[in-house]
């Protein structure tokens, strides 16, 4: 029988103990961090003890999501000195389309700058109408990425399902990737490009230098499991993606990504990093 442990006891857990300390990466000289969705009660609750969680794990970075963006300036500089502090870094953000507005990407930038974040990349659209909606979506990011260029950014698009499901005889993601440009990031949501049906091997192949930042989410065929499944468990390739991303999709960074397990949300990354490692080495 599995025993749970509450948040708070598995925050003192990890603060007190001295074995869980940062471990070799193994082979791969790509940092992997942790898209903070992942911890998501956790982080509304307590956001600095567990970003200090997540560092006392292993974790090289984080990814922070939407509710960043109400951040002031002046808590943003707490949140940097913290992730200074730790030794991590922010790899990027998570946005809701209204970042990508002429209105808001200035702040975006400035908070993205601020926490030392890289990349500004869209998790959704929205709701798009037809090809002609999927096109207008690369041409705001086209022009984010003019604005987020000049300040030493990048912006980008995150998959889902649906962009990698048909409309009027082609996938949505194709028309990203073919209207946008080389600036704007492609980062690979590995469960759900599976989970729809699409290889990603092939898709990396296929945008070379575009995938700069992948999603280590696993999506099991389990009817029963989906994605409650821990990192390398469920169906993902994962040695061809890796490899297919080091040789040819220019990665930067993983970010293991989890929606649900088992075990409580800081057991889930532990375990998930765990695997991580494992198959890394």
């Amino acid at each position: 029988m599995t025993t749970h442990l509450s948040r708070r006891s598995f925050l003192v857990s990890v603060a007190a103990s001295p074995l869980l300390v940062k471990a070799a990466a193994g082979k791969s000289k790509i940092p992997v961090g942790l898209e903070l969705y992942s911890v998501r009660e956790e982080l509304k609750t307590d956001l600095m003890g567990t970003v200090r969680a997540v560092a006392k794990l292993g974790y090289e970075g984080v990814e922070f999501y939407s509710p960043y963006f109400e951040w002031t300036a002046d808590y943003a500089k707490e949140v940097r000195k913290l992730l200074d502090d730790l030794g991590i870094v922010c790899f990027s953000t998570h946005n809701g389309p209204n970042s990508f507005t002429s209105e808001n990407i200035g702040k975006a930038v400035e908070l993205n700058k601020i926490i030392g974040s890289k990349m500004i990349i869209m998790a959704s659209a929205g709701r798009v109408d037809g090809l002609s909606g999927w096109k207008r979506v690369a041409e705001q990011l086209n022009r984010a990425a003019e604005t987020a260029k000049a300040a030493g950014l990048r912006v980008g698009f995150h998959n889902h399902q649906t962009e990698f499901q048909p409309v009027e005889g082609d996938l949505p993601m194709n028309v990203l990737a073919k209207n946008t440009g080389r600036d704007v990031v492609l980062q690979l949501d590995v469960g759900t490009c599976v989970h729809a049906g699409h290889d990603p091997v092939k898709w990396i192949e296929q945008n070379p230098g575009r995938i700069a930042s992948v999603h280590c989410k696993d999506w099991s065929s389990d009817p029963n499991k989906g994605y409650r499944v821990l990192f390398g468990e469920g169906s993902a390739p994962w040695a061809k993606i890796f490899e297919a991303a080091e040789r040819v999709g220019g990665v930067e960074n993983y970010l293991i990504e989890q929606e649900g397990s088992d075990y409580p949300p800081l057991e889930t990354v532990e375990r998930c990093l765990a695997n991580y490692r494992k198959m890394r080495s």
